[in-house]
């Protein structure tokens, strides 16, 4: 395998573009000579689809190991690092940000190359109805071009459990070309959205009410000109020269009920805009789109949605700020034991606690009255209320304050994913005393607390952006983590 060393990040960036391009294109051309032909391609061509290669070498004699305070872009341990690279260009921002620091600060070399891992077919194909050419099949396609293999695709180096041999290269970045690419087109089939389309500051809620609010906040940015579209479900886009009377009425007539979790984008210069998805209810959805985010490395997701309060003083539409959780969803037992704690980060929080005084203008005592700081139990049973007698004594042992089926979920993904995290829900209902979500009670609620809800998450994401890298917190890593975060 030839490697060629490049002179700047930059420069890297470049030629894995161009490899990548390459790549995809001699796939692309060799699929549609076989659509056209029947022509297979040759082993000799078909050693062209392969993923560009990303090397970074440290070596300490030329360069001491530097005591970052840094989350993220730091060596845990001198030596090469590798891994392979899809969507070069559309990461670009994202690899630079990894990359400098790690060649002025410890002086690293970086090269570029041709890694042993084949493009799948799927993956370079865009259209989505290109089986649906003539005869071919797609097992036609699978006897002479690379599929998706399950066995290439897996979470090993995110959850400590890849293989290290002596003397081989490690891992750079937590996630591969094959598990980059596999999440791509999975957050496409259940969003409904472009994976491009997502910002790096992402909210998360199990009710579709927060989506006609998130509509509404996000028209009226780019009315104002501080986002420049709004993206939804089937390809509806918004910008400023679509804005009129019908805009909202046309994105909530959009196709968002064919798809699982949909997602909309509020699009800001850079991709610092946010993302609003909706999950839907239970730890199942929770886990499957938190594990297809993380690929796109954003800087935070936040869980904004309802819960029931389980304290006697709170009232419908206080708020719940997790700062622990009693994980009961069953989902990550395996990959992240419930005997694991994961850490409230301490700027989240503080983001959060502030964007509430400001959205509610309460401060003090007052505020505190609304907003209350505890833990949060997640279920992965909506009935849990039917077996009362046996949760009764964990839940007072827990002194939690809330229940849900989300939050433990997306909390402890970001914990195992290294995505910074935080929740803030809703009291919604008290099942434990009496006051249980009925139509009447609860669409009162909605209109009153929904609105009001999503500002504060929002408005915590603009403090978390003020933050800048700082909140990639070093709590999230590991003691022999990646260089990249």
């Amino acid at each position: 395998m030839m490697f060629e060393t490049a002179a700047t990040p930059e420069a890297a960036i470049d030629r894995l573009d161009r490899l990548y391009r390459a790549a995809r294109e001699a796939l692309r051309g060799d699929l549609q000579r076989f659509f056209e032909t029947g022509q297979a391609p040759t082993l000799e061509e078909r050693a062209r689809y392969r993923y560009p290669l990303l090397r970074v070498t440290h070596e300490p004699y030329l360069s001491p190991m530097v005591k970052s305070q840094r989350g993220y872009a730091k060596f845990a341990v001198s030596g090469i690092h590798q891994t392979s690279v899809t969507q070069p260009a559309e990461f670009r921002a994202y690899l630079l940000d990894q990359l400098t620091p790690l060649v002025a600060e410890y002086g690293a070399r970086i090269e570029t190359g041709i890694s042993h891992q084949e493009i799948p077919y799927p993956y370079a194909l865009e259209g989505g109805d290109e089986l649906g050419r003539g005869t071919v099949t797609a097992s036609d396609l699978a006897r002479h071009f690379p599929t998706p293999l399950l066995s290439l695709v897996g979470d090993e180096i995110a959850d400590g459990t890849f293989d290290l041999v002596e003397g081989e290269p490690r891992p750079l970045a937590l996630f591969d070309a094959v598990r980059t690419d596999y999440s791509l087109r999975r957050l496409v089939h259940y969003t409904g959205t472009d994976w491009r389309c997502f910002q790096s500051w992402i909210l998360l809620t199990n009710y579709h009410r927060y989506v006609d609010q998130f509509v509404r906040a996000g028209l009226a940015e780019i009315a104002a000109g501080t986002a420049e579209a709004l993206v939804t479900p089937g390809g509806v886009r918004i910008d400023r020269a679509g804005l009129d009377g019908d805009a909202v009425e046309r994105v909530m007539s959009a196709p968002w009920h064919r798809y699982q979790m949909p997602a909309y984008h509020l699009v800001r210069p850079g991709g610092q805009g946010v993302t609003l998805v909706n999950i839907g209810v239970g730890p199942s959805n929770a886990k499957t789109v938190t594990d297809h985010l993380a690929v796109l490395r954003p800087h935070c997701w936040l869980m904004v949605g309802h819960c029931g309060g389980l304290r006697q003083t709170q009232v419908i539409g206080d708020y719940v700020l997790a700062h622990a959780y009693l994980r009961q969803d069953g989902i990550l037992d395996e990959l992240v034991p419930p005997d694991i704690p994961i850490p409230a980060l301490a700027e989240v929080q503080v983001a959060l606690q502030q964007a509430a005084a400001a959205v509610t203008g309460e401060v003090g005592e007052q505020l505190k009255r609304r907003l209350r700081t505890g833990t949060v139990v997640t279920q992965d049973d909506r009935n849990w209320e039917l077996r009362w007698t046996q949760e009764r004594r964990r839940i007072n042992l827990s002194r939690a304050i809330a229940v849900d089926m989300e939050s433990g979920t997306i909390a402890a993904q970001g914990y195992r994913l290294r995505v910074p995290y935080g929740t803030l829900l809703c009291v919604s209902d008290k099942p434990l005393h009496g006051e249980i979500k009925l139509p009447g009670a609860a669409n009162a609620f909605y209109e009153r607390a929904v609105s009001e809800h999503l500002k504060i998450g929002l408005a915590a994401l603009d403090k978390l952006k003020e933050a800048g890298a700082s909140i990639h917190s070093r709590k999230l890593r590991s003691f022999d983590e990646p260089p990249f975060r």
